[in-house]
């Protein structure tokens, strides 16, 4: 399963039904917590999620917004005794603010956190693709993030059969590359890996653009509209074509908005506003929304991925699910 699951959408301020920032992304069995703001801890009760599944926590910056939610998790953490270590990616000048919000209050302590700060141009390995992280524009230090599978092969069942190949030679095949005098490429066809982009509290930069390229699934911010650009450049944030710009230039295939000011009433406005710069699809992001990655493309499809049909369905639990709007 690969999904995304909306946790909050609001800015600055929450309203009665946007919550505070908070992104859980399942891929197989890598789960990531991105920017747990305040009542993420519920949000997630409200979306049937279990903190035991964790295996990341990665924040932006450490604006209230992004991270005031993060004293709950790791308190919950050690209430549900996680029996695995859970890594914390977050900006390394931020190590200050960290250890006051994993500390804020007392709790039995049994967390195990592994803390990984991050510099310009952090990767690391995880069960899902390489992690990095890029810094953005905004008024403290910030990170984007971005998740890349590794390429892979697709077994094509017809030239398998063709070949004579069945049973364990198949995971010879695909342990060593060979089975007798038959290799991989006999029998399979690329499959590029699939991106996911995470970039929150940033003014255009160049930056923006690297983290979102080819991405089958971008969650941006879309702080302000058109009309209040000039103010969103002062403070650092992105208008809603802004972010639909940089998907349709990085070749984006499912562009989510979310971070919405509260000043604005009709939240349909920024999907207008995004529909006149992108023609892909569009995710209006709502509370409790879950959104899955985009099935992979087949072979010889336009952009980056290519491979398998994946079929990802949503979790019956009470979370909804809002299609992307076309």
């Amino acid at each position: 399963m690969r999904e995304l699951t909306v946790l909050g959408t609001a800015s600055q301020v929450p309203t009665r039904h946007r919550n505070h920032n908070g992104y859980l992304l399942r891929w197989d069995d890598e789960v990531i917590l991105f920017d747990p703001g305040e009542g993420t801890q519920r949000q997630m009760l409200m979306a049937g999620l279990a903190v035991t599944p964790l295996r990341r926590i990665c924040i932006t910056h450490f604006h209230g917004d992004h991270s005031l939610g993060l004293p709950g998790i790791i308190q919950r953490i050690s209430l549900d005794r996680v029996p695995h270590p859970v890594h914390v990616h977050f900006p390394a000048g931020g190590r200050e603010y960290l250890a006051r919000l994993r500390h804020a209050t007392s709790f039995y302590d049994v967390a195990q956190l592994v803390e990984e700060p991050v510099g310009d141009g952090y990767r690391t390995e995880t069960a899902a693709g390489s992690l990095t992280a890029l810094p953005l524009r905004h008024s403290i230090e910030t990170y984007g993030y971005r998740l890349v599978e590794p390429d892979g092969r697709r077994m094509v069942p017809a030239l398998l059969a063709a070949h004579g190949i069945a049973g364990p030679a198949i995971g010879e095949l695909q342990r060593t590359g060979r089975s007798g005098r038959i290799t991989l490429d006999d029998v399979s066809t690329p499959r590029p890996g699939q991106r996911f982009a995470f970039v929150m509290d940033t003014g255009l930069c160049d930056n923006v653009f690297a983290l979102a390229e080819g991405a089958d699934l971008l969650v941006i911010e879309s702080t302000f509209l058109a009309e209040d650009a000039a103010m969103a450049a002062q403070v650092g944030h992105l208008t809603a074509g802004q972010a639909a710009s940089v998907a349709r230039q990085s070749g984006v295939r499912t562009l989510l908005l979310t971070h919405f000011s509260q000043r604005y009433e009709d939240s349909a406005r920024f999907l207008d506003e995004a529909r006149a710069e992108f023609d892909g699809d569009i995710v209006l992001a709502e509370d409790l929304m879950r959104v899955p990655v985009p099935p992979r493309r087949e072979a010889g499809d336009p952009g980056h991925a290519t491979g398998d049909p994946r079929s990802v369905t949503g979790d019956p639990r009470p979370a909804h699910q809002s299609p992307a709007v076309s």
